[in-house]
């Protein structure tokens, strides 16, 4: 299948580990492709996905990746070093809250690659590396965040099968079918018809702060994560080690509340600006590449935009091939678009600022159809 090929790097491993559920093999007059899948389609990626092994656009640049963790490092330091050579005042504190938010951020985007086994060749190394990244420097599970983005890979926008999605019905109301629906069952958790606006001041700033602070921790001991619980508590043991000793109880909260706040913040914008304007339905057993098109889209690219976003503005590219390193994803890029011309499928790409428009126009317009519902209009 395309989902088992694309999520593994070693297909030899982990197909050991399958062996136990195989329960048989299909006749030699049976179909292999399902009637609700696009068997030419399937063809032809698979065609291309050969073409990008030959390619060894798989193969990644640890330089390019060496770079990242540096800049990341670096930026780390730099906001300890500024309260620690220009005190504690309200300009050194505001330099070192963005440039630690910067740091945060783009590990993140790090902890990405890592995660998705495309920095190293050898998956143990991208799995203690991404300890480090993730744990250590972000303070959160590697295993939990795996657990979960691998869910949403593998079926992206597909309701009760991609937790990205969970904050429908209760915080928003998603897609034009489930908002439908919900008013006409006369649900309202929300008021979904301001949720457009209601947005700002929810998702954006208080998703880490709130929500995955907690449900990292809750993931982490309940599955008996020990290790990665290990190496967070050196996050939170440095963090207050290194800030402690400068900073009063107060501005220490502040720094933290803040800086998790704007992380929160820029994750949501350019996280949710991919999928959330996009198709949200029930699971249609689609073939792997219509599945991805239909959740996902892309941003313009550029050296800023590749940056801010942890090159995520390829998004399709991404979703198609979850393992590529990252800075693979342009070459590619041409590759896929012709692709989705063979075939008529939509291949979405559009201005950085237009992407974040669309996410609050969607919001806007599913709330308006469930308020239409609701009122019997």
């Amino acid at each position: 299948q395309d989902a088992f090929v694309a999520f593994h790097v070693d297909k030899v491993l982990v197909s050991k580990y399958l062996k136990p559920l195989q329960i048989g093999e299909l006749a030699p007059d049976q179909p292999s492709i399902e009637p609700t899948k696009n068997e030419m389609l399937v063809k032809d990626f698979r065609e291309l996905r050969a073409t990008v092994e030959r390619m060894g656009l798989l193969e990644p640049n640890q330089l390019f990746f060496f770079l990242l963790l540096a800049h990341i490092l670096l930026l780390d330091i730099a906001a300890w070093l500024i309260l620690l050579y220009f005190g504690t005042s309200l300009l050194p504190f505001v330099l070192s809250l963005l440039l630690l938010t910067i740091s945060q951020v783009q590990a993140s985007w790090l902890q990405h690659d890592l995660g998705h086994l495309s920095v190293f060749r050898k998956t143990k190394w991208n799995h203690l590396l991404h300890k480090f990244v993730m744990c250590h420097l972000i303070g959160a599970s590697a295993k939990w965040w795996t657990l979960l983005h691998s869910q949403h890979h593998a079926k992206p926008n597909c309701f009760h099968k991609d937790p990205d999605i969970d904050m429908h019905p209760f915080l928003f109301t998603l897609g034009k079918k489930f908002s439908v629906e919900l008013g006409i069952k006369k649900k309202k958790y929300m008021p979904y018809n301001h949720q457009h606006k209601y947005f700002f001041i929810t998702l954006p700033p208080l998703l880490f702060p709130t929500y995955f602070h907690c449900h990292t921790f809750y993931i982490a001991y309940t599955k008996k994560y020990w290790a990665d619980l290990a190496w967070m508590l050196t996050f939170y043991i440095r963090f207050f080690y290194t800030y402690g000793s400068l900073l009063e109880t107060k501005t220490l909260s502040s720094l933290i509340s803040l800086h998790r706040m704007l992380e929160s913040s820029w994750f949501v914008w350019v996280s949710q600006m991919n999928h959330i304007p996009m198709d949200i339905d029930y699971d249609k057993n689609l073939d792997w590449v219509s599945t991805q098109l239909l959740a996902t889209c892309n941003v313009e690219q550029s050296l800023f935009n590749d940056w801010f976003t942890g090159h995520l503005n390829f998004q399709i590219e991404h979703h198609l091939f979850p393992t590529m390193p990252r800075h693979s994803y342009c070459k590619v890029a041409p590759l896929v678009k012709s692709l989705c011309a063979k075939h008529g499928l939509e291949y979405q790409c559009k201005p950085l600022l237009t992407a974040f428009a669309d996410i609050v126009h969607s919001l806007k317009t599913s709330g308006e159809l469930w308020h239409d519902a609701y009122l019997h209009k």
